[in-house]
């Protein structure tokens, strides 16, 4: 299976959000940003930042 998504760390989205890495950890407790536990960190898939942002995923994608 292929797929274009990308898993990001929870320190490339928080440069993407320009927020600190302790929100995306309180946004991914609040379940406001779903995440994949990877060890002991936490990956969160670039469409569910997308999502989180309001963003349409459909067309044309831009970079984080």
């Amino acid at each position: 299976m292929q797929t274009d998504q990308r898993l990001l760390t929870v320190a490339e989205v928080a440069a993407a959000l320009r927020v600190s890495n302790m929100t995306v950890y309180r946004l991914i407790r609040n379940g406001a940003l779903p995440s994949t536990r990877v060890g002991r960190g936490y990956r969160i898939w670039e469409d569910a930042v997308d999502t989180y942002l309001g963003r349409s995923t459909a067309g044309t994608r831009g970079e984080i």
